[in-house]
């Protein structure tokens, strides 16, 4: 199956090799697991569970999205404005460019069009209606957060991808030029020729992998976006970790903190944050207004689909967090966003029979935790 990817090989595995993170076999997290992120007592859940149990993992109806084509005909005011078209893609604008993250259109987070988790509804914008953008950033190689047949369409388009170690591979197999091809190890920087944005990868605590023989082949970051005037700080997929103060020393201080927060469970808190370890990462980062992604799209874990929402609205100002929670497709100016509106609350309100999961067997050759 194409959409595996393929491994790295040659000089990029070479580079690999030489990466401090390289434990010999496969890349590793550095950093011993804060106590208590994952329950010792909490059974992984079975693949039936993740099929057919839980409550009110898909929402009854359509979420409310908007069509933001108008509004970026516009330029920002503040000169830094983000939309977020559903999970860990978000178009980011910031003094002039324009930078997409984790592109998902694809209908499923699987190697397969017939069966894995199925996104809720399309992305408000068709992928051939996007506007030309100066660079896609790839945080790590989980099907949630690179999509083959959303990768194959940007091929075509000549823009550069800047991405984690090895992910590169992927990139190439699908039809990206090598020469646009950019991997980072944590802590290297990458300059966007002829402008003043430098997008540079940061630890996080995560683990990767497409199918069954590549565990941790290639490397997770998290991404940091500078411009003169702004910068932008991009999860990935991560557990909590005492890293995050790091990267507020070096990279800091933020005027947009993207975290992810949905697809927790108890049994790996040690990969992902869910909404109370958000608000620690947020606390470590130094705070910045806080868009909250990775949630909203798929049913990847146990957890109603829209409990990251309602838990960080409840934590949220007692942490004195500043919130950004737009509709999927809406365009926000972090400068000038101005309390929530709890949006997702008409959704399940509405008077229709619930969607259910479908019962469908995954393939062999999902990781588990999926993402």
């Amino acid at each position: 199956m194409k959409s595996l990817g393929r491994k790295p090989e040659g000089a990029r595995l070479e580079r690999i090799k030489a990466s401090p993170l390289w434990s010999g076999e496969r890349f590793r997290n550095v950093r011993p697991i804060l106590p208590g992120l994952r329950d010792p007592n909490t059974p992984m859940p079975s693949l039936g569970d993740f099929l057919c149990g839980g409550e009110r993992r898909v929402p009854r109806g359509p979420l409310p999205s908007m069509n933001p084509l108008e509004t970026w005909a516009k330029s920002p005011t503040s000169g830094l404005r983000a939309t977020w078209l559903g999970h860990s893609t978000v178009l980011i604008e910031i003094d002039g460019l324009r930078v997409l993250t984790d592109p998902v259109w694809g209908p499923r987070a699987s190697p397969s069009r017939l069966a894995g988790p199925k996104r809720f509804q399309p992305v408000p914008v068709p992928l051939r209606a996007m506007p030309p953008v100066d660079l896609v950033a790839i945080s790590h190689d989980h099907y949630d957060h690179l999509d083959y047949p959303t990768i194959r369409e940007l091929a075509r388009r000549d823009v550069p991808f800047v991405t984690s170690l090895g992910v590169g591979a992927h990139l190439e197999a699908w039809g990206v030029r090598p020469e646009r091809i950019t991997e980072l190890d944590w802590w290297e920087t990458h300059k966007l020729p002829n402008t003043g944005l430098t997008i540079t990868a940061a630890p996080s605590q995560h683990f990767s992998g497409r199918g069954l023989h590549d565990r941790n082949a290639t490397l997770w970051s998290s991404l940091v976006i500078r411009s003169q005037r702004h910068a932008v700080f991009f999860s990935g997929d991560t557990g909590l970790t005492t890293e995050y103060r790091a990267i507020r020393e070096q990279l800091g201080p933020f005027d947009l903190v993207m975290l992810e927060v949905g697809a927790f469970h108890p049994a790996w808190g040690d990969i992902h944050l869910g909404p109370e370890n958000a608000l620690k990462a947020l606390a470590l980062l130094g705070g910045g207004a806080f868009l909250p992604v990775h949630w909203g799209t798929f049913s990847l874990a146990m957890h109603a689909w829209d409990q990251p929402a309602e838990k960080l609205l409840e934590l949220g100002p007692k942490a004195e967090a500043r919130l950004v929670m737009p509709r999927p497709g809406e365009p926000v100016e972090p400068a000038r966003a101005e309390g929530v509106e709890p949006w997702w609350r008409t959704v399940d309100g509405r008077e229709s029979e619930p969607r259910t999961l479908a019962t469908t067997t995954l393939p062999k050759a999902m990781p588990w935790p999926i993402d």
